[in-house]
């Protein structure tokens, strides 16, 4: 056999990413569609494909249908979708589907988003091994055969339906008018707000959206899609000032995630948008009859999400970093809703999927619903002081961490290993997690306090042990 084909390079934990034209070529595509219908049974069903703005994504569509009909599945093809459009689609329909997106990574990349019927994700732990290795399987051998009877294609836009179902869960027809600017950065967001949040398609919202980049370009002519790094909100923070916005949103690539600018053009963390979100969907469940929603948040998301929470009558699990473990804690827990650090969030209404414009109606709800200006609105749910996530580039992680735990690992100080290792200061008054990169040699460190002088002390101490 030959093995020219090593997909190890493109499959990742959670989704597939490469270089187009190498590590993901339509040939590649067509084998990983078959595979895909074989790994998941999925022959006589019907399997949802779309795709984002990126130049490859229609070519790449046509090809994973390709692979996907002749091992006996049919194809409704969504065409131009946002990640979040998919998993709505997949929970809908009751059936398994992929987008063509690489996210916020630069112009030369495209992936493959998976998911199951029901919006279950597919991961390197639920299926996405086993479709790697068949698809090299396909690739190195004599290829795979068409079944006697292929499957057929077809074609369904479901925009107007996914705006509808948001618009259904989040009522924003009541609140007061804002002015709000949203940086779609070239991608998917370009399409999703005029449709949800605009007239496009529903009725018109009491918002004055300004749009900022939403022409679909997955060259990306203004600045990457990426909200998670500060550079990439200057342009969004500059409009809010200029045009007097009580918001700014921005969303990546393929518009799953949402971030937050107040009225100063100043960001609103990930974690004060859980715990706002939170405090909502907990008052919603209750006023249904539910005693004690279930709040789910990453270990480094604030403290004042899980504080906030049992507060509000709730209850809060916390988890690992990463979308497959949420979603899988959000479907064992029947949790209400779920946020991470990273600006995902995820909701039982959405199949428990994350979707960056239902968290972007909820913060707009809740600004609307009242007369304070955001940033004073927010203030209540960011008490504490955080550090943000610091890398560090360490060649011998145990040690490092070793070095920590020898400092760090005393009394008064509590020390858990769900994701790395957390420090929690039995005062309250500090805690810090340091977590091992999967992929590259970096040391990941979050650190949060009562006070920005005791953050400082701890964070740089920490970054200090760290990086001898």
């Amino acid at each position: 056999m030959n093995n020219a084909f090593d997909l190890s390079a493109s499959f990742k934990a959670y989704d597939v990413r490469g270089v187009v034209g190498e590590t993901i070529t339509p040939q590649i595509v067509q084998a990983v569609g078959a595979a895909f219908v074989d790994v998941q049974g999925l022959a006589g069903q019907t399997v949802l494909v779309g795709g984002d703005m990126r130049p490859s994504s229609p070519e790449f569509i046509r090809d994973f249908a390709r692979g996907a009909t002749a091992r006996g599945a049919d194809v409704l093809l969504l065409d131009l979708i946002s990640t979040d459009e998919l998993y709505y689609a997949c929970g809908v329909l009751n059936a398994a589907g992929v987008t063509f997106t690489a996210s916020h990574n630069p112009a030369q990349y495209n992936g493959i988003k998976m998911a199951k019927a029901g919006a279950v994700p597919i991961s390197s732990e639920t299926g996405l091994r086993e479709i790697q290795a068949l698809a090299e399987q396909y690739l190195n051998g004599a290829g795979f055969d068409t079944v006697a009877q292929p499957g057929r294609i077809s074609v369904r836009d479901v925009l107007a339906d996914y705006a509808g179902y948001l618009r259904n869960l989040v009522d924003l027809s009541g609140i007061r008018p804002l002015k709000v600017v949203v940086d779609a950065g070239n991608g998917m967001a370009g399409m999703t707000t005029p449709a949800v949040l605009g007239d496009s398609i529903l009725p018109g919202l009491p918002l004055d959206i300004i749009p900022l980049y939403f022409e679909l370009d997955g060259s990306f002519p203004n600045h990457p899609a990426n909200p998670l790094e500060p550079e990439n909100l200057r342009d969004l923070q500059a409009a809010v000032i200029e045009h007097g916005a009580d918001i700014g949103l921005a969303f990546d690539g393929d518009a799953d995630r949402c971030f937050v600018i107040d009225e100063k053009g100043e960001p609103v963390s990930p974690s004060a948008v859980t715990a706002l979100v939170a405090r909502r969907e907990i008052a919603r469940a209750k006023a249904a009859g539910e005693q004690t929603p279930v709040i789910i948040h990453n270990l480094i998301t604030s403290r004042a999400v899980p504080e906030l929470v049992e507060h509000d009558g709730g209850r809060a699990v916390r988890t690992r970093v990463g979308h497959s473990f949420i979603k899988a804690v959000m479907a064992s827990e029947g949790a209400v809703f779920g946020g991470e650090h990273s600006a995902h969030y995820y909701f039982r209404d959405f199949y428990n999927a994350d979707t960056g414009m239902l968290a972007a109606m909820h913060v707009l709800a809740a600004l609307g619903e009242q007369n304070r200006i955001l940033s004073d609105l927010a203030r209540e749910y960011e008490p504490y002081f955080s550090s943000g996530e610091v890398n560090s580039r360490v060649e011998d992680v145990p040690a490092a961490l070793d070095r920590v735990r020898a400092e760090y690992g005393r009394d008064g100080v509590t020390v858990d290993a769900l994701d790395g290792l957390t420090f929690t200061s039995d005062d309250g008054a500090w805690w810090f997690n340091l977590r091992a990169s999967n992929t590259e040699p970096f040391l990941r460190l979050n650190a949060e306090a009562e006070d920005l002088p005791t953050m400082e002390r701890v964070r740089d101490h920490v970054l200090e042990l760290v990086r001898k």
